[in-house]
């Protein structure tokens, strides 16, 4: 595999150069479609005689960060720069640079223009807005490359690979180019499928949704509403799962708060708001755990959990008794003052309760009372 990357490193960097010195034509993607199989992209197609040369607009899934090279492998397409800043990477990777850095609502409007003119390649989009396996599902399609034009053509992509995954998450284009470089070949099966217009008075996200089960049905996969914003967020809670013991000014090791054996088979998602229930605790001790575990799972924040118990936003009946065992009892007046109203709610005093263990009940419920009297004028002031 090394030998492969270094080998083909030094043929790819002819590979470029011979894409950029050649016009686009025919015989330029057949150069370069031959040494890309050097480089072990192997392209295939089927059904070629299914594209229709008058369509204006492609809808592909997106299973790569090179699928756009490889269908423009076999037809002329354009890819429009969506994410990252325009230069030499944006060009070199074979995306086209429109100039537009606003609104989606200013793209669309700038394809309709480039569109318009008959000379210029068709576009090929991709509705999902980020790569998967294609294993699974698709991702919902975006309906603004539906509103550009009332026919399109959908193409089935399908990618193959040895021994290692065809496409991870969170990972850059270079490591994807890198990896292709080592195993010894990807396969990129491309199926072209009849164009699918516009119904009368159809909207561009009943259109989009009705594109996207014909691709599902031709991939064999399942059409979902899970949006690329959906896949972002959930790998930024497995980057902030797996960072989480690491993070700095996180408590060491010896100093958090063991899980009981039962609960070793518990997600680290469950795990992260039980270590985080715990520290709630340690604050309000009279707080039931399951009342911090409820508001941690809408919060995801120690001190917003903190505040919403304390204001009141957060209704609960106290722990009086259990949360009261471990809490220090109150001052000897304040024990005094307990005999005498046998129960009630002792007036905070400004002494600090004593660090011995109460043996009476009710001497240490009025501590738990001094303590939330003492957080709560502490969270007034």
């Amino acid at each position: 595999g090394l030998c492969l990357l270094v080998l083909r490193l030094f043929i790819g960097v002819h590979v470029f150069l011979v894409s950029c010195a050649l016009p686009d034509s025919v015989l330029r993607r057949f150069i370069v479609r031959v040494m890309c199989s050097v480089l072990g992209l192997f392209v295939r197609q089927s059904d070629p005689r299914l594209r229709d040369v008058n369509v204006r607009v492609y809808i592909a899934n997106h299973v790569t960060q090179f699928d756009h090279n490889v269908i423009n492998l076999l037809t002329s397409c354009n890819t429009p720069a969506l994410n990252g800043a325009p230069g030499f990477i944006c060009w070199s990777r074979g995306f086209m640079e429109l100039g537009v850095t606003g609104s989606r609502a200013e793209l669309v409007e700038s394809l309709k223009v480039y569109s318009s003119h008959r000379q210029n390649p068709p576009l090929l989009l991709f509705p999902e807005e980020a790569a998967t396996n294609g294993r699974a599902g698709l991702l919902r399609f975006s309906s603004w490359p539906f509103s550009i034009l009332d026919v399109v053509q959908p193409v089935a992509l399908q990618v193959q690979r040895p021994l290692i995954t065809v496409s991870v998450a969170d990972s850059s284009w270079i490591t994807e180019l890198l990896w292709t470089f080592f195993v010894p070949f990807t396969v990129y099966q491309v199926r072209w499928m009849p164009s699918v217009p516009r119904r009368a008075e159809e909207l561009s996200e009943d259109f989009a949704l009705r594109v996207q089960e014909l691709l599902a049905m031709e991939l064999g996969v399942v059409s979902t509403r899970l949006t690329a914003a959906d896949k972002s967020e959930h790998m930024k809670r497995l980057r902030h799962t797996s960072l989480l013991p690491f993070a700095p000014g996180s408590q060491p090791l010896a100093a958090r708060p063991r899980m009981p054996s039962s609960l070793t088979g518990v997600a680290p998602e469950d795990m992260r708001i039980m270590a985080m229930a715990q520290r709630v605790k340690e604050v309000l001790p009279h707080v039931p755990l399951e009342v911090i575990r409820v508001d941690l799972a809408q919060t995801n924040c120690v001190d917003t959990t903190i505040a919403n118990l304390l204001e009141g936003r957060v209704p609960f009946f106290p722990e009086s008794k259990e949360a009261g065992t471990d809490l220090p009892a109150p001052s000897t007046s304040q024990a005094a003052a307990a005999s005498g109203i046998q129960g009630s709610v002792a007036v905070p005093s400004s002494k600090p309760a004593t660090k011995q263990f109460a043996k009476s009940p009710v001497e240490r419920h009025l501590s738990l009372q001094e303590r939330k009297r003492a957080l709560y004028d502490y969270a007034r002031r």
